[in-house]
């Protein structure tokens, strides 16, 4: 018995090391940001914590203009990664590997970093970007300007076109993983009582794919909602999203602006946790639900 407890710890056991520093640094962030957002910041002369940054940031219209616009384009841009995703995936599963070039390719995207991916899909959208020319040259624009705007638009469509090239492969990566797993046996059978090929997916592959498929939507949504390079690059410049704002907060010369910085880190912060307790209740479900 002990041997076999010992195995099974073993390996937590090589990792703590690493565990240790790795919690040890992501617990100390989170206790310093926590610590300053409630106003503790003895270099200022703050020692009395307090609520009223949170208050104060939570009320303003700028940060509720800029929680909207990045909930706006974390879900947008995760429930169009995901739908693409799994329809690609399913896809990849119908050829059962019989075009090895196609799948090499769609994995180059997740390698590309985030700025690269900025600065492509700027040059493809902007109005004076290359797919505007080819539009122009093909008459179904009369003048370059003419172009929608697509980039640093109130939307963030260039934020989203960024997103979706950059987390499409990622979904169809995990949900490929777990589709060509499925015994296809089970596709045999209903087919043989009448079933569709949709119908097969819909009732067969898509519920068995449905813990990663709720997996990779948690963890695009909380990147998306979280992340800078992309909005700061391709965003407006009103509303930004929580991220670009909390930064342009970070570097104010004006150090007093810090507390409410880390008010908007631990917000983002709070709805992740958030996220992730859903995310496990619904997963939980599904596994009573299947059993």
């Amino acid at each position: 018995m002990f041997r076999i407890r010992f195995k099974k710890w073993y390996p937590y056991l090589l990792l703590s090391p690493a565990l240790f520093v790795l919690s040890a640094l992501f617990l100390g962030g989170v206790v310093l940001g926590l610590s300053q957002s409630l106003g503790y910041f003895p270099i200022l002369g703050l020692e009395e914590p307090t609520f009223s940054y949170y208050i104060e940031v939570w009320s303003s219209s700028e940060f509720f203009h800029s929680l909207i616009f990045s909930l706006f384009i974390a879900f947008t841009s995760s429930v169009l990664t995901v739908i693409i995703g799994v329809f690609f995936a399913y896809q990849l599963v119908k050829m059962r590997g019989k075009n090895k070039i196609i799948n090499f390719l769609y994995k180059l995207p997740i390698i590309v970093p985030h700025i690269i991916a900025s600065l492509m899909v700027f040059l493809m959208l902007t109005q004076s970007g290359i797919l505007s020319r080819i539009f122009f040259q093909l008459g179904l624009i009369e003048e370059i300007s003419s172009f929608p705007r697509l980039i640093f638009d109130k939307f963030g469509i260039g934020i989203i076109a960024a997103y979706l090239w950059k987390q499409i492969p990622f979904v169809i990566l995990v949900v490929y993983t777990v589709l060509k797993h499925i015994n296809n046996s089970f596709e045999a059978a209903a087919k043989n009582l009448g079933a569709s090929s949709a119908q097969v997916f819909r009732e067969i592959y898509l519920p068995l794919a449905a813990p990663s498929i709720g997996s990779a939507f948690i963890i695009i949504f909380a990147f998306s909602l979280g992340a800078f390079e992309i909005p700061y690059l391709l965003g407006p410049t009103y509303p930004q999203t929580l991220s670009v704002l909390a930064y342009k907060n970070y570097i104010s010369l004006d150090l007093t602006q810090r507390p409410y910085t880390m008010v908007i880190a631990m917000t983002l912060t709070m709805i992740t946790v958030i996220l992730i307790i859903i995310y496990r209740k619904i997963l939980s479900l599904v596994s009573r639900y299947h059993v």
